[in-house]
């Protein structure tokens, strides 16, 4: 692993640097919808009457209202480490999943073998720049497949909830969102065995990447198709994780997976990040709503002007092409997934453009990285 930044206390920006864009960046003419037009006026009066935006402020708070992000990369925070030398070595690390819980950041990510077994690891540290020396734990909870994690704190029940996928043929569909839980985040040992979370769906449904995020009445279950679909299910959060609704889609446009959707704090507006294909590589889109239950505007949903991708990405020394299956650092740990508008960092699996081309995709050497707002030049 490259040399790591030092660790970037909450709150506060890592020390500025210069930085290489991973390949020229491209100016777009963007004429926005009268819709979204109006959720980005909404969206910037809210912020000035909460104080968040005074006169003047750089990016991101500005990038909320025009979609005009631009991010610095670290290096490699987390790669597979020692797990190269396994029995079974491994592969990869990716779909990782964060929050941060009694002064430590507790991370969960699947972890891909070179047998093709697909399992969940945990880690827990306080210092990014030391990750990657963490111990770490298979959670096994399943013998085959099990992997992209989504980890809160469910209040109403008083425990944690992981959400992931789990691919078993004794069940039906064999494919689908199951949950366990555990009222000890710090010991991987204590989840509970793997309960199907979707009892109503047909034999074979096109759905990965699930993602669960809570309102005042109602829980959402977030999801994609591999063909242009985002797709959302609700229950009474009384009925949570049970009595899911037949699908309602959310978005449909030129996405393809691993869908993440989070609560503005101290706004009533909600960002979804979906990934994308392009160029050769994946990046992220965004966009935005009032409701959960949408409708969802466009903000940055062009190969051109992403949330997040080549175009407005930049690095040191250059180490991924890939913005992929990534996850925004939270305010809190709850259902609600709250984000600071303020204070926006993304995690996300990155690979080089190589990497990504010369290997079938459960070959690829995902590792780990943090993406901080880039200051206004």
């Amino acid at each position: 692993m490259q040399n790591c930044p030092r660790k970037f206390p909450r709150g506060r920006r890592s020390p500025g640097r210069d930085f290489l864009l991973l390949q020229p960046a491209r100016v777009v003419e963007w004429t926005p919808e009268a819709k979204t037009m109006k959720i980005a006026v909404l969206i910037s009066v809210g912020f000035v009457s909460a104080g968040l935006l005074p006169n003047g402020a750089a990016a991101p708070w500005k990038a909320l209202t025009d979609g005009h992000f631009a991010w610095k990369a670290t290096p490699p925070l987390i790669d597979i480490g020692p797990g190269r030398d396994a029995a079974d070595p491994q592969v990869a690390i990716k779909d990782p999943t964060v929050v941060f819980y009694q002064g430590q950041w507790h991370l969960l990510a699947t972890l891909r073998m070179q047998s093709g077994k697909v399992d969940m690891q945990y880690l827990r540290f306080s210092d990014w720049a030391q990750a990657n020396a963490a111990p770490r734990w298979l959670l096994n909870l399943h013998h085959e497949y099990n992997c992209a994690p989504q980890v809160f704190f469910f209040t109403p029940h008083q425990k944690w909830y992981l959400v992931y996928q789990l691919a078993d043929k004794s069940r039906t569909p064999p494919f689908g969102p199951c949950y366990s839980t555990t009222t000890n985040l710090t010991d991987p040992k204590s989840w509970t065995r793997h309960q199907p979370m979707v009892t109503n769906a047909p034999s074979k449904p096109k759905w990965l990447d699930f993602w669960v995020i809570c309102d005042a009445d109602k829980a959402h279950l977030f999801y994609t198709s591999l063909d242009g679909h985002l797709w959302r299910r609700e229950t009474r959060k009384a009925d949570f994780p049970l009595g899911w609704s037949e699908p309602h889609l959310a978005i449909q446009g030129d996405i393809f997976e691993a869908s993440h959707t989070y609560k503005l704090k101290g706004l009533n507006k909600f960002l979804t990040l979906i990934e994308a294909q392009g160029g050769g590589g994946r990046y992220y889109k965004a966009y935005l709503a009032d409701r959960l239950e949408g409708p969802w505007a466009g903000l940055a949903d062009a190969i051109g002007k992403p949330f997040a991708g080549p175009a407005n990405v930049r690095q040191e020394t250059p180490w991924t092409a890939n913005i992929s299956h990534g996850e925004l650092l939270r305010a809190g740990v709850d259902e609600r997934l709250e984000v600071d508008p303020a204070n926006l960092r993304f995690l996300f699996q990155g690979a080089s453009r190589e990497e990504y081309r010369r290997s079938a995709y459960g070959g690829i050497p995902w590792r780990l990285g943090l993406l901080e707002p880039l200051a206004a030049e």
